[in-house]
């Protein structure tokens, strides 16, 4: 059932995922309530990540195709992405260069959005999927760029601030916009608003789409408004964590053989790569950078 095309982005993605865990219990412990997830989410952000740079790998032929064609060494890019992807989820699981890692993956994404999906969404602006994609990635990004900002130099701790409140309002657009999508196709599985429809052997199937549309909703205002920032953005990362563990991993345990298997294992990662930088961004809401930090080493 499963090729080496498969195997290998699911192997990598569970192997990150439980040596992360165990490499954050000592953390967990010492938090409490949802300080928990908190710290989960770089285990969270690393997995997803290292699926995708397995991914990168077992079936960089058919993703050289998205590579604009006027870009030299196209393949090149392909594994050199995915370099990038292991090396950030390395760091975040280890807390080395965490801060430069972060930084670095959140201006590869801005660069996808500028270079890759604006100009789909100019070409065809009535494409919802092209706008959620964009988006998608921009809020991922903002994520980690939140997140680096935890870790500065001394000098820069004011400005840091400035770009987390920057990061935590274009997150919170980026869920509003989520949300308008889930309420106005409630059909379509909720999470980001991409092509799969909730399958039908779900309980009321479109009720799912409305009621994390209506938490997007309040989560965004809250975080928005800066009112509740923190438990909104651990409220979205963990609403994610739960669609991943009880809407798509169910969804894949239901595929047949002739199904897309890789399609289902995206659609995992990608949930649990939003849970995971809403989580990065409520760690950044929650920590002001200390003055006596000098490196993120």
């Amino acid at each position: 059932m499963f090729s080496h095309v498969v195997f290998w982005p699911w192997f990598t993605g569970i192997v990150f995922f439980f040596a992360g865990l165990f490499l954050v219990r000592r953390d967990v412990a010492a938090a409490s309530g949802l300080d928990r997830l908190v710290v989960l989410g770089r285990v969270f952000t690393a997995a997803s990540l290292a699926l995708f740079a397995a991914e990168h790998i077992t079936i960089a032929q058919f993703i050289v195709q998205g590579v604009p064609p006027w870009m030299p060494g196209r393949l090149f890019w392909v594994y050199f992405v995915s370099a990038a992807l292991l090396a950030t989820a390395l760091s975040l699981l280890l807390m080395r260069y965490a801060g430069l890692s972060s930084a670095l993956m959140a201006i590869m994404l801005f660069l996808f959005v500028l270079m890759l999906h604006i100009p789909r969404v100019c070409a065809n602006p009535r494409d919802r999927f092209s706008w959620a994609v964009a988006i998608r990635d921009s809020a991922f990004g903002t994520g980690f760029l939140a997140f680096a900002c935890t870790l500065p130099p001394a000098s820069r701790i004011r400005r840091a601030q400035i770009v987390i409140a920057i990061a935590r309002v274009f997150f919170a657009s980026a869920i509003l916009f989520f949300a308008v999508e889930h309420f106005l196709h409630p059909q379509f599985a909720p999470g980001v608003p991409l092509q799969k429809l909730t399958p039908m052997w779900v309980p009321w199937p479109t009720a799912w789409g409305y009621l994390v549309g209506g938490i997007l909703i309040v989560a965004g205002a809250a975080m928005l408004t800066n009112r509740f920032a923190r438990p909104a953005a651990t409220g979205v990362g963990l609403v994610m964590a739960l669609l991943t563990a009880f809407l798509y991993l169910p969804i894949l345990a239901h595929i047949g053989p002739s199904s897309d298997i890789m399609e289902a294992l995206n659609y995992i990662a990608d949930t649990l790569l939003f849970s995971g930088t809403a989580l990065l961004l409520a760690a950044a809401l929650t920590r002001t950078p200390s003055p006596a930090t000098t490196s993120d080493s």
